[in-house]
């Protein structure tokens, strides 16, 4: 048996009685940051000035080799010793790309109102709470578009690709909350672990691919089995690029599955936290959708509620305090028909094309292009832009 963090104890316990093995190795990663990274960054940050930490980060990312070659040595290797995993193989995309961008606007539906809603019921709230970070939703829900985007790209996860570039800036980005999270009062290690826990990433990445799928099924996606695990594939090397390390990365959608299940089953409560976050998000889709108008706001919010507590479940959308709603396999179905009448009524080139320009219109693209600032303060509002 492992040591918990108090908050876990009492659903470690029951999720050893289930499989003590995969209950015993998701406790063990609740006290686990980035290995690697983290003394890294540490030792970086506080050496250095911002300004030249953020630029050498971007020089490493972006390939420019001249720039980099002012770096501090420590930093270079870590760009210089990045290696593909043995199981990678970039051919395996291909049909998860061309059913994401063919499903896109499902695929998208599935993600703000389960995925990411779900993905807040852990302790990973807590974070977002402490740092502030609820106030900028919407800004996230953009982000998390973009980034959806950008690995789903034909070329995205190759080296060069925007894919690549903002899974391991998310990894930096993560690095740098965690040492400034862990050196808060607000952060209580002997209850909580260790602050963005690979815990909490790798039981993400789970939610992030295979819930995904699932919930994306629900709504009428279609996948052929050739997909479905081409799409496991891509998101699993985007967690493996975020720094996921491959003792909670999943192997497979059944791996995947095992992984949300322990998570949820050793994770406590939702707590008020997790209800903040999970209600923001929800309430961040009419700004995000560029909804003005009041009426129209209101029933993308009543629709958005009754498909996110279709998608998962009564217990926990009580727990987020979501309005209730009853007979949700009516709201399943007239969605999942309404789908299904729009595209019998188009191409599939012209659904490729509409899902492509509205998620180009609902991701963050900044001028400039990507950024590689890193926060500098554990309270967003006291912290420089990034």
């Amino acid at each position: 048996m492992v040591q918990s963090p108090q908050a876990y104890a009492e659903g470690y316990a029951k999720a050893r009685l289930y499989d003590e093995a995969a209950a015993d190795n998701y406790i063990r990663h609740t006290t686990i940051g980035d290995p690697e990274l983290d003394p890294l960054m540490e030792e970086l940050s506080s050496s250095m000035d911002p300004s030249d930490l953020h630029r050498f980060i971007g020089a490493g990312i972006e390939q420019h080799e001249e720039a980099l070659r002012e770096a501090p040595q420590a930093l270079r290797d870590f760009f210089k010793n990045l290696e593909d995993p043995p199981w990678l193989d970039y051919e395996a995309f291909r049909p998860g790309i061309r059913a994401f961008h063919a499903n896109v606007d499902l695929m998208l539906v599935a993600f703000v109102t389960g995925v990411l809603v779900e993905g807040f019921s852990t302790l990973i709230a807590k974070s977002f709470r402490i740092t502030g970070r609820v106030a900028s939703t919407k800004r996230r829900l953009q982000q998390n578009n973009r980034h959806m985007m950008d690995i789903f790209f034909p070329g995205g996860l190759h080296r060069d690709g925007d894919g690549w570039k903002l899974s391991t800036r998310i990894r930096f980005v993560h690095t740098r909350i965690r040492g400034l999270m862990a050196k808060s009062d607000d952060w209580d290690h002997e209850a909580w672990g260790t602050p963005v826990s690979t815990a909490h990433l790798g039981f993400a990445i789970s939610v992030f691919s295979r819930r995904l799928l699932d919930y994306s099924v629900k709504l009428g996606a279609k996948f052929t089995q050739e997909e479905y695990d081409s799409v496991m594939a891509v998101w699993r090397y985007a967690g493996y690029l975020m720094g996921i390390p491959e003792t909670i990365l999943y192997t497979d959608s059944a791996a995947a599955e095992k992984t949300y299940k322990i998570g949820y089953m050793c994770e406590p409560a939702p707590d008020t936290d997790s209800v903040t976050v999970a209600n923001m998000l929800i309430d961040a889709i009419p700004s995000v959708a560029d909804i003005k108008d009041p009426v129209e706001q209101k029933n993308l919010l009543v629709l958005a509620h009754r498909l996110s507590r279709a998608l998962i479940g009564n217990r926990l959308a009580d727990a987020f305090e979501f309005p209730k709603r009853f007979n949700l396999l009516p709201t399943l179905f007239s969605y999942r028909m309404q789908q299904r009448m729009k595209r019998m009524m188009k191409s599939d080139q012209l659904i490729r094309s509409g899902n492509f320009t509205q998620l180009l219109q609902i991701s963050v693209y900044d001028e400039g292009g990507l950024s590689y600032k890193m926060p500098d303060h554990v309270h967003t509002s006291k912290s420089s832009e990034w």
